[in-house]
């Protein structure tokens, strides 16, 4: 690869220190694994400045240094952690070489504008290092419990055959006791059960509720907002605590003076219960969707003879869409993760997959619970990838994006 101008190199001052600061970073993740972080800042810092320099002075050929030093510290790795840090090393190999070129050559200015400032150049990496931090900060302990959802011991920790990547570690057993256990299919039988139902009930009291509240004339609808809106405010133990009393009344005048099977007013409890945490986001969503409706659409279907209903499904109703079915994705996630109010609210017979997992944590440390949580974020995944097309959608049908 043909360098740069010298003209656009930069000082070897500015360079190494940077590049030290990287290896470092790298080195205490690799150093703290092995029982000492500052050794490993140490070693990792002055491993990337030695190479830095080696790239080049010594060796002056970015390709030639890239795979010498892909495969040093594959091989590295190799010798000391196995496959698994092998793969590690050949990554961190060739991220600092890399790296070490991106500095010194000034490529970090290729895509940027030409009259930025020094400090204005270094906010705008800087701001991508602390969103990346964040994200990684985020996302680790989700990546950590779905490798180890294929643990062939029943640990919740890697076991060195995992580490080694060897084939021996890995196992789906957990995945095929949460399919054949019985306790493990009533929980996930009643969240399928429950989830929906209070889906529906928060997608249509929401869509209702959001849509009155976008007119102007309603009084006090701040105020009412804000009400509305308070269950995803308020502590959830302060609800669960206030739902227990308020449905235990209505489950004892539904028993005592209508009839209705005990298990079936459980399930009416908890589905009430469920409903009324998703409806905010409900509100949130339509509300967001309601800002760019145009209503003069509302009043030429009016003024064309049709009545307020055939109004909202013929009209309104295709243009929000977007919003309603993205609140009805939070609610229904709501509903599905919530564990802490069907504790207070709802019995044995209601027992959801939350309220099953919080069960194996607290009596019987079951490691099935990872295999439930792979695929409970999987469910999640799905799901908000389905939110974001939805919101693509909404822009464009609002002319707010051209694609």
């Amino acid at each position: 690869m043909a360098a740069l101008t010298p003209i656009s190199r930069k000082p070897m001052s500015l360079v190494l220190p940077i590049v030290a600061a990287a290896g470092g970073f790298f080195g205490l993740f690799i150093g703290t694994s092995n029982g000492s972080g500052y050794m490993g800042v140490l070693i990792g810092a002055l491993m990337a400045v030695i190479g830095a320099v080696l790239y080049i002075f010594v060796l002056k050929n970015e390709k030639l240094g890239k795979w010498i030093t892909i495969a040093l510290y594959g091989a590295l790795g190799f010798l000391f952690g196995g496959l698994a840090a092998a793969i590690v090393g050949l990554l961190y190999g060739w991220f600092i070489q890399w790296f070490s070129y991106w500095l010194y050559e000034g490529r970090y200015r290729a895509r940027l504008l030409p009259y930025l400032t020094p400090g204005q150049v270094l906010w705008h990496y800087s701001f991508r290092v602390i969103c990346g931090a964040i994200f990684t900060f985020l996302i680790t302990p989700i990546l950590v419990v779905m490798p180890l959802s294929f643990n062939a011991q029943d640990f919740f920790t890697f076991t060195p055959e995992m580490l080694r990547l060897d084939p021996a570690g890995y196992s789906l057993k957990h995945y095929q006791d949460f399919f054949t256990n019985n306790e493990w299919q009533r929980s996930f039988k009643n969240s399928l059960i429950i989830a929906p139902i209070a889906t529906v009930i928060s997608v249509s009291l929401g869509t209702l509720a959001a849509i009155g509240l976008s007119q102007s004339h309603v009084p006090g609808r701040r105020a009412i907002m804000a009400i509305m809106i308070s269950p995803m405010i308020v502590p959830l133990i302060i609800s669960a605590t206030g739902m227990f009393f308020f449905y235990s009344d209505i489950g004892n005048w539904m028993e005592g003076t209508l009839g209705l099977n005990k298990t079936f007013v459980g399930y009416v409890k908890v589905v009430l219960a469920h409903a009324v945490l998703g409806i905010p986001f409900v509100i949130i969503t339509v509300t967001a969707t309601l800002v760019g409706f145009d209503r003069s659409l509302t009043r030429a279907a009016a003024n064309m003879g049709a009545n307020p209903v055939t109004t909202f499904f013929r009209v309104q109703m295709p243009l929000i869409l977007p919003g309603v079915i993205s609140g009805g994705l939070f609610a229904f996630i709501t509903s599905f993760d919530e564990v802490v109010v069907v504790l207070f609210v709802g019995s044995a017979s209601q027992k959801t997959l939350p309220w099953q997992m919080f069960t194996g944590l607290r009596e019987q440390i079951s490691p099935t619970i990872l295999a439930v949580a792979t695929i409970l974020v999987g469910i999640s995944i799905l799901l908000l990838a389905t939110v974001e097309l939805l919101r693509r959608r909404s822009e464009r049908l609002r002319g707010m994006s051209p694609t």
